[in-house]
């Protein structure tokens, strides 16, 4: 499985990018917002990549962002949403918009996308709303007062894979930490992993 891509752009297009690593040109689709950001043709860039493959096709979609790579996957665990309408929907919405969208419940601004009818966008609601993280407090009522450390993020992220709701997995990282001993990931994953159940 490709997970990361490093090489030099080759060429770039809205949806599309060609990287060349080690003398091989990797066709990568990308969406709008992975455009606007790429650097010139001929620089060198780093993209995430999701593999997707079919008895037919192995296809590589690319991301410049972590962040923008697991909103991809989780648009794609909804059923009825494959990797083109994931692409076409973080190309409609910027991630913020989206993800508050989804939060929200808007499913009026989410058929606004191409290809979105008001099924899957309530789809995407129904099954993402509780999976998605508050963007930047732009959300009110979202505490961003205490930011997580990098250790703290991946007991999240951990938790969250584990299919523990988002709000859950929070507030048993923030309880997990009290005292204020900094722990390592595996105490932090196991005492956070007790609250959450």
């Amino acid at each position: 499985m490709i997970a990361l891509l490093r090489g030099v752009l080759l060429e770039k297009h809205p949806n599309q990018a060609i990287v060349e690593a080690g003398g091989v040109g990797y066709d990568v689709t990308i969406p709008v917002s992975t455009f606007t950001k790429l650097p010139e043709a001929g620089t060198e860039v780093r993209l995430r990549i999701h593999t997707h493959v079919r008895e037919d096709a192995l296809a590589l979609y690319g991301f410049l962002t972590q962040d923008e790579k697991a909103l991809f996957e989780k648009l794609i665990s909804v059923s009825g949403i494959g990797p083109t309408l994931a692409v076409k929907i973080l190309s409609g919405l910027a991630a913020p918009d989206l993800i508050l969208s989804i939060r929200r419940g808007e499913v009026e601004k989410l058929v606004k996308v191409p290809g979105v009818g008001k099924k899957t966008a309530e789809r995407m609601v129904l099954e993402l709303r509780d999976k998605l993280p508050a963007p930047g407090g732009d959300e009110p009522g979202t505490p961003q007062a205490e930011t997580l450390s990098p250790v703290d993020q991946d007991v999240l992220s951990a938790l969250l894979n584990l299919g523990c709701a988002r709000a859950h997995a929070e507030a048993a990282v923030r309880k997990a930490k009290t005292g204020g001993a900094v722990l390592e990931f595996e105490p932090l994953f196991r005492r956070a992993l007790e609250l959450v159940r």
